[in-house]
């Protein structure tokens, strides 16, 4: 009990002070919009789960299929039948069965994603944000579901700071140590970040026509693959959080650019 009345009294306290920055409640559609990109995580999770489960019972009965989502799918009914005689009917029941769950979850996973994408083009912040090379209707729906407005952020490096996509700091005295990247706050949106930034490094021939472009060329040769995706994704979550905040589009012409996350 002493607990819950030190915590009221603290709440009670940071409520009077004039500037402590509040994180504002969720509107019924960020919730809706959250918990459809929930679902498809889940359901993308649970079909690689499935798709590694076949690829497994497959090897265990000495048949292999090269790396890909599209190759096991196209050689899959192929393989049981000219493999029927070495496997048990038992055993083809059961990848036939597995089989089927994984058409399942494509199905879910294309109605939930078209949900998603019908969001994105008649929401205007969605719209805005999606302004940006690399970003589409997955990041810019998340991000409007998990900020809203943004109002909790003073600035796009405090987003990219909860994002996760900063470098952790060792710092003692006067010297300060440059780590890996924290990896807090939203995991999917950082990931998401990721991959944007991803589709972006493998356009060189596109980097041009993006303010971004020269920073990214004079980086591209000093720095890892991997290191400069991150760097990328921190500069795409600032840039967004920014457009987000003050309502306006990213400046370069949308024609021809990278396809979006």
């Amino acid at each position: 009990m002493s607990n819950d009345y030190n915590d009221a009294e603290a709440i009670a306290e940071a409520a009077l002070r004039p500037n402590l920055k509040i994180v504002p409640e969720k509107s019924q559609d960020q919730l809706d919009l959250q918990a459809l990109h929930r679902v498809r995580s889940r359901l993308v999770l649970r079909r690689t789960a499935t798709i590694n489960q076949i690829r497994a019972f497959l090897i265990e009965q000495g048949i292999t299929v090269r790396k890909g989502l599209r190759a096991l799918k196209n050689s899959f009914l192929t393989i049981l039948e000219e493999r029927k005689d070495e496997m048990s009917p038992r055993m083809r029941k059961i990848l036939i069965g597995l089989y089927g769950d994984w058409l399942w979850m494509d199905d879910r996973i294309e109605v939930v994603s078209k949900e998603i994408e019908q969001i994105s083009r008649t929401e205007e912040n969605c719209v805005n944000i999606m302004t940006i090379p690399g970003i589409g209707p997955m990041i810019s729906t998340a991000m409007v579901a998990d900020i809203g407005t943004g109002a909790a952020f003073d600035r796009g490096r405090d987003f990219a700071g909860w994002v996760g996509l900063v470098p952790r700091q060792y710092s003692t005295g006067s010297r300060t140590v440059l780590g890996r990247i924290t990896k807090r706050g939203s995991r999917y949106l950082r990931m998401l970040f990721v991959q944007a930034a991803k589709v972006i490094l493998v356009r060189p021939h596109r980097w041009p026509d993006f303010s971004f472009g020269d920073w990214l060329i004079r980086a591209e040769p000093r720095m890892h693959r991997n290191k400069l995706a991150v760097a990328l994704a921190n500069k795409l979550a600032r840039t967004a959080w920014g457009i987000r905040h003050h309502g306006t589009t990213f400046d370069p012409p949308r024609d021809e650019v990278a396809v979006g996350v």
